[in-house]
């Protein structure tokens, strides 16, 4: 059995960033975990003594706070920068964008639309910096009956599907007078998405690895189960399971944008060991 990584997967910039500002910051606690992988973040705790922490309220006697990747939201990191903290900020630039078009908009008047997960911490996040009306949604049905004001900004969460967010904005443009559009979805994600999207059409048997609370990660599971029936998502390699490539030709895989390279190695060499 043939073993094919797809042409674009894993550590995308913002996380690669993230990692290294964690690294050179021992002892810190990071507010939220800092990706969504639970291998990496156990990894950052044994080697550098950073701590994961659910929100500020867990705060004791730290004397260093990194901001997680997807973004705390203003009023708490109003709160951060008055404790006298050492704020060290590793939100993904993908992700401060949407955060400053947010409050940028509202400011001027733009009812708020979000294409994204309402209970995300990402869209936690981009939401607080609205001042007026913001609507998150996953789904055009769910504006059908909602009176927004005519002049509308519509952005997207980060690890979204481009198609989806397309069609939301079609709906707004034939609901309102004006829709200002802003794809705030990144370039790692839509190229992971396309990667998987080609290799998947192609493979017997597909693997994405990553956190199964990631939803970048769960896109690209999703991509990859429309093309190939046998998909599977996993963290690690112990998931691993050695009835699923009997009789398979092509294996395909492909990994989250949290997922670093040294596990999707270890699910490589047990696939080969398979063999």
């Amino acid at each position: 059995m043939k073993i094919e990584l797809a042409s674009s997967y894993g550590f995308c910039f913002g996380v690669k960033r993230a990692i290294k500002i964690a690294e050179n910051a021992k002892d810190a606690a990071t507010i939220g975990p800092l990706i969504h992988n639970n291998e990496e973040i156990n990894r950052l705790r044994q080697n550098f003594n950073v701590k994961t922490l659910e929100g500020i309220d867990e705060l004791t006697d730290e004397k260093k706070a990194i901001i997680r990747t997807h973004g705390i939201t203003k009023s708490d990191l109003e709160q951060l920068n008055k404790s006298g903290i050492n704020v060290i900020d590793a939100t993904c630039p993908f992700v401060t964008k949407p955060q400053q078009i947010c409050e940028k908009m509202s400011n001027e008047g733009y009812d708020i639309v979000i294409f994204g997960d309402e209970n995300h911490p990402e869209i936690k996040g981009v939401k607080s910096y609205a001042k007026g009306n913001v609507y998150v949604v996953l789904e055009e049905d769910e504006l059908k009956n909602v009176k927004l004001n005519q002049r509308v900004a519509v952005i997207s969460q980060t690890t979204k599907k481009i198609e989806k967010f397309m069609q939301i904005v079609s709906f707004l443009m034939l609901k309102v007078k004006e829709v200002r559009v802003f794809n705030t979805i990144c370039n790692a994600t839509f190229e992971n998405q396309e990667a998987v999207d080609a290799l998947s059409k192609r493979a017997d048997v597909m693997i994405v690895i990553g956190g199964k609370n990631s939803s970048n990660t769960k896109q690209l599971y999703s991509i990859a189960k429309q093309n190939c029936t046998d998909s599977y998502l996993i963290e690690n390699e112990t998931e691993l399971n050695k009835i699923w490539f009997n009789n398979k030709d092509l294996c395909g895989i492909s990994a989250g944008a949290s997922t670093p390279d040294w596990i999707i190695q270890k699910v490589i060499d047990k696939i080969e060991n398979f063999n």
